[in-house]
């Protein structure tokens, strides 16, 4: 541990809290490791699904990590907390059913497919955006290719990395047009399939399909949830100098 003073950053996890979803009871452990070995001290509060519809959910924190379980009890409310931190520039992580939401508030939002669905959301849906995977990703690890350039090749050190999936679900259609609004897909795996996305021009706006929450066994945060816990902190710094 160094000796520097700690951090303290506000972070909102967006999610059906359950014991039984691995991601979930696997953050407290990420927190302590974030404590003790970067010093970087994150204030957690769980903000239901349901509860995240609120205006004003989101607000006044430094981060907002959209962690899986879906389907979630409340698709608007993930959607909602994910504009408010798109819109309002407050780091942003999505992993895995984060991800896929992201891609989803993005469609509907900034490119105007309104009508875009996630499959797991609404089955009887006319315009998915996301699918069932032709092949099922839950309990793999596989491959990523990261472009160079990208906030994720920043974060990560390295245009190769090797990560963990429990994820069944995944973006389908309409890329290009996400892509030509401005989101930048800058992770996919072996056969071209986008695993992470981006948001140029935002503080710290990163999506990515592998769950980098369950890197390990918690005790050494994987670089993308370090880097997370870092644009918190700074986003903290950065609303006291506004305040002071």
């Amino acid at each position: 541990m160094t000796h520097t003073a700690a951090r303290t950053a506000k972070l909102a996890l967006i999610g059906d809290r359950s014991p039984n979803v691995a991601s979930h009871t696997r953050v407290p452990l990420l927190l302590d490791a974030l404590a003790e070995r970067d010093r970087l001290v994150l204030d957690a509060y769980w903000i239901p699904s349901q509860d995240a519809a609120d205006d004003d959910a989101v607000r006044g924190f430094d981060a907002v990590w959209v962690l899986p379980g879906s389907p979630y009890l409340s698709e608007a409310g993930v959607l909602s907390a994910i504009r408010a931190a798109r819109e309002e520039g407050i780091p942003f992580l999505g992993t895995c059913g984060g991800f896929q939401h992201a891609l989803l508030e993005y469609a509907r939002a900034v490119c105007g497919l309104t009508r875009a669905a996630h499959a797991e959301n609404d089955p009887d849906a006319d315009d998915f955006l996301i699918e069932p995977l032709a092949c099922s990703l839950v309990g793999h690890e596989a491959v990523v290719r990261i472009e160079p350039g990208s906030l994720a090749q920043s974060v990560i050190g390295s245009e190769r990395t090797v990560e963990r999936y429990f994820c069944a679900y995944g973006p389908t259609r309409h890329l290009d047009t996400l892509g030509a609004h401005g989101l930048r897909f800058s992770g996919h795996d072996e056969d071209g399939h986008v695993r992470v996305a981006e948001l140029p021009g935002h503080p710290f706006f990163l999506a990515t399909l592998f769950q980098p929450e369950l890197s390990g066994d918690g005790s050494r945060p994987h670089p993308v949830v370090r880097a997370l816990a870092r644009a918190a902190v700074e986003h903290a710094a950065r609303k006291a100098v506004t305040r002071a």
